[in-house]
């Protein structure tokens, strides 16, 4: 069942797409030139955002994550490359001079998408460099 969950067009990234569209700010899509294949390119801005989901990228915290009880090395294993992976293309990203957002899909449910965007739209103006939404709690 797990195999038919794609990475693309998932709920939580259209929340995230319908409401910048709306909002006038025009994006690409999964830039394969780009680390990370970031889910929304915002050229104009040298910004990516990734739409993270909670289990698959483990969002410590976060009701929507819990390993699995059953093949628990396996789980472990592959959401530990999933973070892996996202630190490094970050990493890379922000080499090339890109700024970098992550939005949970927890917030994407949540919140209002209106206030989700509003956050958004926040932080495109803004000069943070990397940021998440929700943010950590550290």
């Amino acid at each position: 069942m797990m195999s038919r969950i794609g990475p693309k067009d998932t709920k939580p990234e259209l929340v995230v797409r319908r409401g910048l569209h709306a909002a006038g700010i025009r994006f690409r899509l999964h830039r394969g030139d780009l680390p990370g294949r970031p889910d929304l390119v915002l050229p104009k801005y040298r910004a990516v955002i990734f739409v993270h989901g909670c289990f698959w990228h483990r969002h410590d915290g976060c009701a929507n994550f819990r390993l699995p009880k059953t093949n628990t090395e396996f789980w472990h294993h592959k959401i530990d490359r999933n973070v892996e992976r996202d630190r490094e293309a970050i990493v890379e990203l922000r080499k090339l001079g890109w700024r970098v957002l992550i939005v949970w899909e927890c917030e994407t449910r949540k919140s209002p998408p209106t206030n989700l965007i509003d956050k958004i739209m926040g932080w495109i103006a803004g000069t943070t460099e990397e940021e998440e939404i929700p943010r950590p709690l550290v």
